[in-house]
């Protein structure tokens, strides 16, 4: 799913770039054949909206060219004197500058709104994989086994993992890194900057399942074709969805 999401970015990424760039420039030559009927206010609206429209992409370099360039175009076609990069009146100038510095204020305030709805998007999905897990464990009819199966998806899913299943009793291997109850990563030893540096792709990484304080069980995940980067509430998450299998039958 990410994978998919990111290649779908890749492509409309550049052409949503030279929309950007050039829509204020065909706006501009619009209003500039228009000027003597179009306001420089209303003008500068309208070159802001193209940029708002490009910042409800997502991307950050579009929304910041959008803005340069309905900067550049307002002064080649709106301020005097007209069809030159030159501006003589300290109004124009003052107007130009402000409509660069109002345009890229827009773009990150768009992005920032973007960024909080994923992460609202991104917490709802992890508490329905919680609930999910819950309520198969409670409901008691399905086997260990397709529980442990159900969970095991949802953590690779919360971790962007390639792969995760359960296996019975602690870790033995010292190789494997192991993912703590407050979501700290420990790998030899050691804890792992996980925000930094990824998550191992070249050893196993488990999640250990606990009844009172002996180790059942753990999830083993791989995350070989790509370095995940899960956030501290993604690692917590997904040692709270494998506490929901402790509640299962699974040593037997």
């Amino acid at each position: 799913m990410l994978e998919r999401s990111w290649i779908n970015s890749v492509r409309w990424q550049p052409l949503a770039r030279v929309a950007a760039a050039v829509a204020p420039f065909v706006a501009g030559a619009i209003l500039y054949a228009f000027r003597d009927q179009v306001s420089d206010a209303t003008s500068v609206l309208i070159l802001v909206l193209i940029v708002v429209g490009a910042a409800a992409t997502g991307d950050r370099a579009a929304g910041l060219l959008a803005a340069v360039s309905a900067g550049a175009w307002f002064d080649f076609f709106l301020a005097p004197p007209y069809l030159t990069f030159t501006i003589n009146d300290a109004n124009d100038i003052e107007t130009a500058v402000l409509l660069v510095l109002i345009s890229a204020a827009v773009t990150e305030v768009a992005l920032w709104g973007r960024r909080q709805q994923a992460r609202a998007s991104r917490r709802s999905g992890y508490l329905e994989g919680v609930l999910r897990a819950s309520r198969a464990v409670a409901d008691g009819t399905a086997p260990s086994s397709a529980v442990t199966v159900l969970v095991a998806g949802q953590i690779a899913e919360v971790l962007d993992a390639d792969s995760a299943h359960f296996v019975k009793g602690p870790v033995h291997d010292s190789r494997v890194a192991v993912l703590n109850a407050d979501g700290v990563l420990i790998h030899g030893g050691r804890p792992v900057d996980v925000d930094r540096v990824g998550l191992p792709t070249n050893e196993y990484v488990a999640v250990p399942v606990q009844q009172g304080s002996q180790v059942i069980g753990h999830f083993l995940l791989t995350a070989a074709s790509h370095v995940a980067y899960p956030s501290r509430e993604q690692r917590r998450v997904a040692v709270l969805l494998a506490d929901q299998v402790a509640a299962v039958d699974v040593v037997r």
